[in-house]
């Protein structure tokens, strides 16, 4: 048996003895992962993503690809984190708070199916500042991967295992993460840089981040050796006549290549807000989710084993 049978077995495995599940499914490749295992298991499994304005319409796309080959059942949820003012205010407990609506939604979903809720967390996210962790955690979130100590590489070696279309496609987090800390997370803004982002894929940029600093300025990272085809942009002014139109006041390009992650570069300890308990179990501002789940919303999810 090779390592990376051995590795899904585990997996399988690992996900059979939860029982139910509802994966928090964005279409990347841990959670595709996850996914895939869990439609191997003999128990009921739904796929679930977050439709927001801080996903990339490509992304939602690829989460309803990877569904249909994996072919899980797959439901679409509208979240509503921008309505939290915790959120839209972009400190660097941004993601919790985000996380926390996302499961807030999620919970009624798996409780409806006496189900558990799983997500794509590996075990090199746990060594990251990531504070939508904590909000995996109050909620009851079981992380396989992470539990497993399954990371990054291992990941992709299962995605082409399980013969996943997305096994190569380069990570992604949500729109959000562009926004620099303490820049207030507006619809507008997400919308702005998605729009910046597909304009750069539409020339051929293999992967890319535009970020957003104070004054509108726009960061373009893009793979070391693309600056050269980016900067070819500059010279007559294509791009930064088009990013301006979109809304932007500055245009720079970030020389030092595409780098994952790199808004918390800047975070000193003092900045990595703390989260009390309150915080925790309820932020003031936080709404109920406004929806509950009805037998007939998942009339057709709900995957019958033999």
């Amino acid at each position: 048996m090779s390592d990376v049978q051995r590795l899904a077995d585990q997996l399988i495995a690992h996900l059979n003895a939860i029982g139910d599940l509802v994966v928090a499914f964005s279409g990347g490749v841990d959670s595709s992962v996850v996914a895939a295992a869990a439609n191997q298991t003999d128990h009921a499994v739904v796929a679930v993503t977050a439709e927001s304005p801080a996903v990339a319409e490509w992304q939602l796309d690829w989460a309803r690809r990877i569904a249909a080959q994996i072919g899980i059942p797959h439901q679409l949820v509208s979240t509503d984190e921008s309505d939290r003012a915790d959120y839209r205010r972009n400190h660097s407990d941004r993601c919790f708070y985000c996380k926390q609506t996302l499961y807030e939604f999620l919970t009624p979903i798996a409780d409806h199916r006496g189900a558990t809720v799983v997500s794509g967390t590996n075990a090199d996210d746990l060594g990251d500042h990531r504070p939508g962790i904590i909000a995996g955690t109050q909620a009851r979130v079981q992380t396989p991967l992470a539990d497993l100590k399954l990371g990054k590489a291992e990941v992709r070696q299962l995605a082409v295992h399980f013969g996943l279309e997305n096994a190569a496609l380069p990570a992604s987090p949500c729109l959000a993460s562009r926004i620099a800390y303490q820049v207030e997370v507006t619809p507008e803004r997400l919308k702005r840089i998605e729009t910046a982002e597909a304009w750069l894929r539409k020339r051929g940029v293999s992967d890319c981040r535009v970020r957003l600093h104070a004054d509108e300025l726009a960061r373009i990272e893009v793979p070391r050796q693309e600056l050269p085809q980016v900067l070819d942009w500059t010279q007559t002014q294509e791009l930064v006549e088009s990013f301006i139109t979109m809304g932007f006041r500055y245009v720079t390009l970030e020389l030092g290549g595409l780098s994952s992650g790199s808004q918390n570069r800047g975070l000193s300890e003092p900045d990595l807000v703390q989260l009390s308990p309150a915080q925790i179990l309820r932020p003031s501002d936080s709404p109920l989710p406004r929806s509950t789940v009805s037998d007939e919303s998942f009339s057709n999810s709900t995957k019958a084993r033999s």
